[in-house]
This record gives C-alpha cells, sequence and structure tokens, in this order.
C-alpha cells in the first residue's frame, strides 16, 4: 500500500467537509449562515457535518447571541489544521505519483 495513502481522513471524504474545512483554513472563524451560504446547503446538511467535524475535534463551536438572535461561528482547531494539511498532502502525493506513471 502507498504510505500517503494512511494520511487519507475519512472525515474530509464528503464535498462538504472539504468545504467546510477549506473556508476555515483561510478564515479565522465563519457562522452558520455563511458557510451555508457558500456551500450551497441547506440547515440540516451544514448541521450534521458540523458536528462530525466537531466530534472528531477538527473544528470549535462557539455559541453566542447578537442582540437577541443567536449566532453560531466555527473556526478550526490545531488538530483539524494539522489533519486537513496531511490530507491535502496525501492528496497531491498521489496526484503526483498518478502523473509520473501516466
Amino acid at each position: 500500500m502507498k504510505d500517503y495513502l494512511q494520511d487519507f481522513h475519512k472525515a474530509f471524504e464528503s464535498r462538504v467537509r472539504l468545504g467546510i474545512m477549506s473556508a476555515l483554513m483561510v478564515n479565522e472563524a465563519l457562522d452558520f449562515n455563511a458557510l451555508k451560504e457558500l456551500l450551497d446547503v441547506t440547515d440540516g446538511n451544514l448541521a450534521s457535518h458540523t458536528r462530525a467535524l466537531e466530534s472528531e475535534k477538527f473544528i470549535r463551536v462557539d455559541k453566542s447571541f447578537v442582540g437577541r438572535k443567536p449566532n453560531t461561528r466555527y473556526a478550526i482547531t490545531k488538530e483539524g489544521r494539522l489533519a486537513f494539511e496531511r490530507h491535502l498532502a496525501a492528496l497531491e502525493q498521489m496526484m503526483k505519483e498518478m502523473r509520473d506513471e501516466g
């Protein structure tokens, strides 16, 4: 088995989770509505994917109120950043090897 395959993480197999992690890699934090609009997903879809990433400790969830409205913000954790960088590096290595073989 290729060494880089061990760095693929199942948590990032979903398009939505890839999008969440990518957005949080380049933004300090994003709120629920910003992520929902950016990824063009439903409330329930986004909620289930953020819960999955939170359970892996890849993202942090901060809940507060802005005025009287609830506000949920997400930020990437150190562990999440490291796992996502390893995942991306593994993808790049796989593409490089396939390019070199082809």
